[in-house]
């Protein structure tokens, strides 16, 4: 026959899942106390009896509940016995019913309990103890977790450590430890010395890496925030197609790099931070400034634009005069003189250059335009002067028709030196007639 039935099985799984806490600690106890029970199922001789049982899971779990040992020590006696079981039950009802009024969390309950049966106050010393223990292993593991965190993952589960430890805390009656600390430990024999001044302590403790792990929480949501900013900056600047959207990439890919520098370095991000933060600088700093050589190039080559289009628009319907030719040149000049500070290196060279020939080649035609109208205009000035002397000569009769003649001539000869498209050319083309009819009378 086996040593505990399948009923007694059951009542003690059940108590021992009740008893498991849900973390590698407890999962490891739960499986102790699973192999053990199994044993006892398996194992071939006598109903185990009650002590069997509580020996059993009394190293593991010393807050195994009394009651459910009993159930199963019951459930497992054979069923010739069933009278005595329940009258045992009931007796052993009777005994857990007043040690459970003996434990209640009251003063005037247990100060005369204490004083007189400290005995009967041993489930709550087990239960103190139990809390006490994992209150203990917890805070250090939280500690170790928390304050030398190798990652998020490490705090996370630190957290889970902190508030584990601060249920089994919330369970220590404190309060009652100062004032009869001595006497559980004088008839139980508890190897600890659990005071309120350590129970504080404890609780402060709780309550730093509780705050500790809100101030990572809060470095680390900067640092994903940063490197996300970071990273829509880049997106941006590589998708900018205009000075403008570019000088606002930069300023917000700035922005980002200064929020990643003010994450607390006392924390694991901060500490995560540096070598990206060094990356971060190191990569703006080559960005910005060839953005900004970029930028430069684009302001010379825009600023030239402009003095190309107004050129371009002065010169528009000649002829003009020898004031608005210069002017015309005068801007042109200028667009070609910003172009010419571009750098080979820099990034807009290559337009810099086209848009550089292009402006040099109508600076020359302009040039020569103007140079047109400055002989054309002197060219009409001196004929006019010299048909002004032979009209003169004409009024005063004056008779020596070769000079006449010569005179004509050279009128002639500077009207027609005149250019076409320019300011005088149609002027000089009414007085050429006029000398060559001249000319033909006298002749």
């Amino acid at each position: 026959m086996n040593r505990l039935n399948r009923r007694a099985f059951k009542i003690l799984r059940r108590e021992i899942n009740n008893c498991a806490t849900k973390d590698p600690i407890g999962e490891t106890e739960r499986q102790i106390a699973m192999k053990r029970l199994k044993l006892l199922r398996e194992d071939k001789g006598p109903p185990a009896s009650l002590e069997e049982l509580r020996e059993t899971f009394a190293t593991i779990y010393p807050q195994f509940s009394e009651q459910a040992l009993k159930r199963a020590a019951n459930a497992n006696r054979p069923p010739g016995l069933f009278t005595h079981i329940k009258w045992a039950t009931l007796s052993l009802a009777g005994i857990a019913g007043a040690i459970w009024v003996a434990n209640l969390p009251h003063p005037l309950i247990r100060r005369p309990i204490a004083s007189k049966a400290p005995i009967l106050l041993l489930p709550t010393t087990m239960q103190m103890d139990y809390n006490y223990r994992q209150a203990i292993s917890l805070v250090e593991q939280a500690d170790q977790l928390v304050n030398k965190a190798s990652g998020p993952a490490d705090l996370d589960l630190g957290q889970k450590k902190v508030r584990q430890a601060q249920k089994h805390l919330d369970k220590l009656p404190a309060w009652f430890l100062d004032y009869y600390p001595q006497g559980y430990c004088r008839y139980v024999g508890c190897s600890w010395r659990f005071t309120y001044d350590e129970f504080q302590s404890a609780r402060k403790a709780t309550g730093r890496m509780e705050a500790k792990v809100f101030q990572e929480k809060n470095a680390r949501s900067e640092l994903i925030q940063a490197e996300n900013a970071i990273a829509r900056a880049k997106e941006e600047f590589e998708g900018a197609e205009s000075p403008t959207e570019k000088s606002q990439a930069i300023a917000a890919w700035r922005s980002a790099v200064d929020r990643l520098e003010q994450i607390p370095p006392a924390t694991l991000s901060g500490r995560m931070a540096r070598p990206k933060l060094a990356a971060a600088k190191r990569d703006f700093q080559a960005v910005a400034g060839s953005a900004a050589s970029s930028l430069r190039s684009s302001n010379l080559i825009e600023a030239a634009k402009v003095f190309a289009m107004q050129a371009a628009v002065l010169s528009q319907s000649p002829p003009h005069p020898v004031s608005k030719w210069e002017q015309v040149v005068d801007l042109w000049e200028n667009a070609v003189n910003r172009l010419q500070k571009i750098s080979v290196d820099n990034p807009g060279y290559l337009e810099a250059q086209t848009k550089l020939a292009e402006y040099k080649t109508n600076l020359g035609i302009v040039r020569t335009r103007l140079e047109s109208e400055k002989l054309s205009s002197k060219a009409i000035s001196r004929a006019k002067s010299l048909i002004a002397d032979w009209q003169s000569m004409q009024r005063e009769a004056y008779r020596n028709p070769d000079y006449m003649v010569s005179r004509l001539e050279e009128i002639i000869k500077e009207l027609e030196s005149v250019q076409p498209g320019t300011t005088a050319y149609a002027e000089s083309q009414e007085l050429l007639q006029f000398a060559k009819e001249a000319l033909k009378k006298l002749q």
